[in-house]
């Protein structure tokens, strides 16, 4: 027997309450401007700068163990990341500590470091110091600038893809669900002020590729309809491609947060950030993919007859009221 999340033949009205389905998005991503305006970002070493020591010792690495070791000094934001690698010999165990620069200083000072190292040592005592670098705040400004390009460069490409593929009105409608994914997502981790770092943008770069696909589905679907329902509203059209990809959608949106929520619990602190990012994204990416890039495409309205190249394009038949 075949599971089921979503019977067949639905014939749900996703477009009787749009207004509130988008007032809620709009109340949400205000919500995350505010907090974004008054409380900012909660950024991690990568993007305030700061130093890492690389440590080997034959022991283990518990990561409890050396955040102990290191609590009394009161050092803010410590990532510690066991490194892998199979050249390491079977004794051979390293570990990646980042302290985050104190205030006022470009780096951590050397006495800090020395103080580290002394704490370390004295919880683990073989610990070696393979090497110390900083990031300096100079840098960590230009990783802020470069994320921030590539997450607009992202969301470029795809304007220029889903309209060359489809319709301008299809590209729009793609566009703000992706920026309301990236928004909120934002947003969301301004209010919390969970660490943001690096590991974020890939998060919101997966996200925006989560999202897109979702949405290129039900959109192909769509394109198909306009075809065979020549005669129909655009809103019944729309509703019948949504409830003809909806088994779909929720299959694979299930199916992926089963994976990011075992990932959540069992994965530790070091990816926990990341895996919640990706969790959030998939829920408000499914969630635009129906309620934002579907009523964008029907308040804009789209051509009806596909055949013809040249089709009029308009909204004469996006009743939305109807």
């Amino acid at each position: 027997m075949r599971l089921k999340l979503v019977k067949q033949n639905t014939n749900f009205d996703f477009f009787s309450r749009w207004k509130m389905w988008l007032g809620i998005s709009a109340l949400m991503m205000v919500i995350g401007f505010v907090s974004f305006a008054i409380q900012g970002l909660n950024f991690g070493i990568d993007f305030r700068g700061g130093t890492t020591v690389r440590t080997e010792s034959t022991q283990p690495v518990d990561v409890a163990v050396y955040r102990d070791a290191m609590a009394v000094l009161e050092l803010g934001d410590i990532s510690i990341t066991e490194v892998f690698d199979p050249q390491f010999d079977a004794d051979q165990n390293v570990a990646m500590i980042r302290i985050q620069a104190q205030e006022g200083q470009e780096a951590v000072t050397p006495d800090t470091i020395r103080a580290v190292q002394a704490a370390l040592a004295t919880a683990i005592p073989d610990i070696k110091f393979v090497s110390v670098e900083s990031v300096g705040p100079k840098v960590s400004g230009e990783l802020i600038k470069t994320a921030a390009l590539a997450v607009v460069l992202a969301i470029g490409a795809v304007l220029i893809y889903i309209w060359l593929r489809f319709e301008w009105q299809f590209a729009l409608g793609a566009v703000a669900a992706l920026v309301h994914d990236v928004i909120l997502t934002i947003g969301v981790f301004s209010e919390l002020q969970i660490k943001f770092d690096l590991a974020i943008i890939a998060a919101l770069l997966t996200i925006v590729g989560y999202s897109l696909n979702d949405t290129v589905v039900v959109f192909d679907r769509v394109r198909e309809n306009l075809r065979k329902y020549k005669k129909k509203p655009l809103n019944e059209v729309l509703n019948i491609s949504i409830n003809e990809t909806l088994s779909r959608t929720v299959m694979t949106s299930v199916t992926t947060l089963l994976a990011l929520i075992s990932l959540y619990v069992l994965g530790g602190d070091v990816i926990r950030g990341f895996v919640f990012a990706m969790i959030w994204g998939v829920i408000v990416g499914t969630y635009s993919s129906v309620f934002v890039a579907s009523t964008i495409l029907l308040w804009l309205g789209v051509k009806r007859n596909w055949d013809k190249p040249d089709a009029n394009v308009g909204n004469q038949y996006a009743n939305i009221d109807a």
